[in-house]
């Protein structure tokens, strides 16, 4: 039995429970989250996208489950075992959006294969376009992944993109569904203009490798990529067919401070939370909480510090358990055991270091939800 549900399961439906819950606890408003939800379904349908939500940021089949609901097509995962932890949880169509190449990883994926409806992934090497056919028993859908120039994973080149097509159609077992490219390192940049102008660069090269692709028959059913960071932008532009946001389904910190789409206001607003206590407030002006590293990613910096504090308060990690919470003006007194609720620097790591988020809906706890691929990283 998971630990949240010994310790939380009799709060459920419990009016106020929220407040009961044994901190520091990963809290999910599911009416926020359902908004979010609601919203990016919405602009895809409007400009007629293709929504494939990715899952490396809520690692969650009940989540997936509600962006399916609301539209997407499937889901994106970064990770094989992530893959296999949705599909554990009923969802049937998925992107792997990054390269399997391990004899032991080519197994599981070609296990994978049989056991859902529609399962695709990324290759960017003949070596291991070779092996997936050597591998798979049923046909296999694939996707030449494009470098955005991160050097990180994708083909380097038009040319490249061209060797990798024609390796692709030597088998049988194969499907050649398209094309990816993710803006990774385009994602965070705060200005709306100045993203803008990174973007359009990077999908006017797309086009190029498109063009190439298609003068050798290769003309792509789909072109998928962006992300919450670029969502605007990707379906102004009208290069990509398919988007991949993640982020926007909770928010965190680094995406909050992004002018996300060319207007004063974010159109996402934060669902998920990490609800912590007071366990000393011996000085003035200060508290320590029951959250430190251990309750949050620290690759993002600091925790957004939301309620519970006066205005402008900030947080500072100190220590594995613990945090420090500071009045900017030095003066509030706190007591032991108040709640402070903060939002996360990073939500994607910082979700990996849970089991279980607690769903609420105003103060009251209505569920909880494992994180279905915790850990899956392999």
């Amino acid at each position: 039995m998971l630990d949240d549900i010994r310790l939380h399961q009799g709060l459920i439906g419990r009016p106020g429970s929220r407040a009961e819950l044994n901190t520091p606890a990963l809290v999910v408003d599911r009416d926020a989250l359902e908004r979010n939800i609601k919203k990016m379904a919405e602009l895809a349908r409007a400009h007629g996208v293709t929504l494939r939500p990715h899952s490396k940021t809520h690692k969650s089949a009940d989540v997936a489950k509600l962006q399916i609901a609301a539209g997407a097509v499937g889901n994106c995962c970064a990770k094989l075992g992530e893959a296999e932890a949705l599909a554990e949880g009923g969802i049937e169509s998925i992107l792997l959006t990054s390269p399997v190449v391990s004899r032991p990883g080519i197994a599981r994926l070609s296990a994978l294969n049989e056991r859902i409806k529609d399962l695709a992934v990324v290759v960017d090497n003949v070596t291991n376009v070779d092996a997936l056919a050597a591998a798979v028993t049923r046909p296999l859908t694939v996707l030449i992944d494009i470098d955005p120039g991160v050097k990180r994973t994708g083909v380097p080149s038009a040319a490249a993109a061209v060797e990798l097509l024609n390796a692709i159609k030597r088998h049988k077992n194969l499907n050649y569904r398209g094309v990816q490219l993710y803006c990774s390192v385009q994602q965070h940049i705060a200005s709306y203009q100045e993203r803008l102008e990174a973007i359009r660069d990077r999908m006017t090269y797309l086009k190029s490798v498109i063009a190439e692709l298609t003068a050798n028959g290769g003309a792509p059913q789909v072109v998928t990529g962006g992300g919450t960071g670029s969502h605007a932008i990707d379906m102004s532009l009208g290069v990509l067919t398919e988007l991949q946001p993640g982020s926007y389904v909770f928010m965190d910190r680094q995406y909050k401070e992004c002018d996300l789409a060319n207007q004063p206001d974010s159109p996402f607003e934060y669902a998920l939370f990490v609800d912590t206590t007071v366990v000393s407030a011996n000085a003035t002006g200060m508290a320590t909480i029951d959250a430190g590293y251990k309750a949050f990613a620290t690759d993002g910096g600091p925790a957004v510090v939301l309620s519970g504090a006066p205005a402008g308060s900030t947080y500072q990690f100190k220590g594995d358990e613990h945090g420090i919470v500071t009045d900017p003006e030095k003066k509030h007194v706190w007591a032991i055991c108040q709640s402070i609720r903060l939002a996360a620097p990073h939500i994607d790591p910082t979700v990996n270091l849970y089991d279980s988020y607690h769903v609420v809906s105003g103060d009251t706890l209505v569920a909880i939800w494992p994180v279905s691929a915790r850990g899956r990283s392999r």
